[in-house]
């Protein structure tokens, strides 16, 4: 008999913690995301974010709690599955004496890339970085280098992409660009991407959901508009400072 059994998710944290001596960086949190979904991780600093991405990529081992990625949970099988996965962040420098495209080059190669040259022409094209793609990355401008981050992350045509303030230092015209390229990126891939941004406008477009912690927990996680209309606000950005402040939403609905 044949069972159509669904997909497992994307990304699956259960129970997951780390803990630095007595300091709780993340505390127990559990989520899942399914394939081709768009969700923000949001949260002030020391929520307990950069701890949970560092974990859902492999690159910190969790105390306890599990974390899978694609079905393959990172602490045992990472290697089956860190080729379609990559990140973002202009704030994570590139090796400033090659080129831009020696360094896609570079991470074209560690990923496993078929035909990079080609890749990297396309990237090129795409994210418009002809006029500088022969030029040392230590030379490039705040906006040049965050659209080259961009376009490291999407190297591989990774199946899941995680993204940290993935258009601070661009123009407004050039990050609602970028916000669309990754639109189009997810809908053509299926691709499933874990935003981190401080932009709430870029949030409410791009998010089907949002996880928002606290002190290492999630303290919500919804859809934008339900967050709207729970909190009572007009935008995330206002909804962000209630939960930086301590007003749930549980709070602000039982006032009414």
């Amino acid at each position: 008999m044949n069972v159509n059994v669904p997909p497992p998710p994307a990304i699956e944290a259960d129970r997951l913690t780390k803990r630095y001596g007595e300091a709780v960086a993340v505390d127990g949190i559990s989520f899942a995301l399914p394939a081709g979904t768009v969700t923000g991780l949001l949260g002030g600093n020391g929520a307990g974010k950069t701890t949970t991405i560092g974990m859902i990529m492999s690159l910190v081992a969790p105390t306890s709690g599990r974390v899978s990625v694609l079905g393959h949970d990172m602490a045992r099988d990472a290697y089956r599955v860190l080729h379609r996965m990559n990140f973002e962040s202009p704030y994570v420098d590139l090796p400033h004496r090659l080129t831009v495209r020696q360094n896609l080059s570079v991470f074209g190669r560690l990923y496993g890339v078929r035909n990079v040259s080609e890749r990297i022409a396309l990237l090129a094209a795409d994210l418009d970085l002809k006029d500088f793609i022969d030029r040392a990355s230590g030379k490039l401008s705040a906006g040049q280098k965050t659209r080259v981050a961009l376009a490291k992350a999407l190297i591989n045509e990774p199946d899941v992409l995680i993204l940290d303030e993935p258009t601070a230092s661009l123009d407004p015209d050039t990050a609602d660009w970028i916000r669309g390229h990754l639109e189009r990126y997810r809908a053509k891939h299926n691709a499933t991407i874990l935003l981190a941004s401080h932009n709430m406008a870029e949030v409410e477009r791009l998010c089907d959901r949002v996880i928002m912690m606290k002190r290492g927990k999630i303290v919500d996680d919804d859809a934008p508009a339900k967050l709207l209309a729970r909190y009572g606000r007009r935008n995330l950005e206002e909804v962000f400072l209630d939960v930086a402040r301590g007003r749930s939403g549980a709070e602000k609905e039982a006032a009414e």
